[in-house]
């Protein structure tokens, strides 16, 4: 299990950023494009506290959320106590507690972030998926500014060439979606940069954005269970 630090050591912090994130409905709008989730299975792999948890409970008929650390496990079951149609199950996205073939959609968002060494999951993750199921990974754009240029300060080492084709490699399409972070005031602003970044480039982030909002591009990676035999 790789640890998250932002979202375990501040998990309201994290809850901030969450609420922050998207502010449009870009991104749901995008996954439901790819991947329409109405009246079916599916599974939220990394789902921390729950808080994409009720969105997709709205309309689909049956949501599991999976989190590796209990901590946020059990805040996520909390979230969705009042919700009949989710469950919350504590366990690693390479060992799924679920039957094979009985899930339509699984839904990673930041949680394979680092392409190489994501196999064992992404395994998994055809395996519960039913013929025609979709997996959709969706993770941060760091060629897009200004989001990607303090990623990529942050994270030296981060390629995200390389990360687009070890998707590519494993049959994903892409899809790169715009999006608006907005925050109620500059304080929770630099308190959010202050958890993703290290002090150096948090700093130069927040002097970097006028105002409360900034763009953010992400990455939408679909790949779908092959439905009946393929001939050659």
């Amino acid at each position: 299990m790789i640890p998250s630090p932002n979202i375990w050591n501040w998990p309201h912090l994290y809850e901030a950023e969450n609420r922050a994130q998207d502010v449009d409905g870009a991104l749901f709008d995008a996954i439901r494009s790819v991947a329409d989730w109405t009246a079916k299975t599916v599974v939220d792999v990394g789902c921390g506290s729950g808080f994409h948890l009720p969105v997709f409970a709205a309309d689909a008929d049956r949501v599991i959320g999976v989190e590796p650390h209990e901590p946020l496990a059990a805040a996520a079951r909390l979230r969705v106590a009042n919700l009949p149609n989710v469950e919350v199950k504590t366990a690693q996205a390479d060992s799924l507690p679920i039957d094979d073939g009985t899930v339509d959609v699984v839904h990673a968002r930041t949680a394979y972030f680092f392409g190489p060494g994501c196999g064992p999951g992404i395994v998994d993750a055809m395996r519960v998926l039913g013929q025609g199921g979709a997996l959709v990974v969706v993770d941060l754009d760091a060629t897009a500014s200004p989001y990607g240029d303090w990623m990529r300060a942050d994270l030296p080492h981060y390629d995200p060439a390389t990360v687009e084709a070890f998707f590519e490699a494993q049959g994903f399409a892409l899809t790169r979606v715009d999006t608006r972070w907005s925050f109620p005031n500059r304080r929770m602003l630099r308190d959010v940069l202050g958890i993703e970044f290290g002090p150096r480039v948090a700093r130069e982030a927040v002097k970097s954005v006028d105002g409360v909002s900034f763009d953010v591009r992400y990455r939408v990676h679909v790949r779908y269970k092959p439905t009946g035999i393929e001939l050659h």
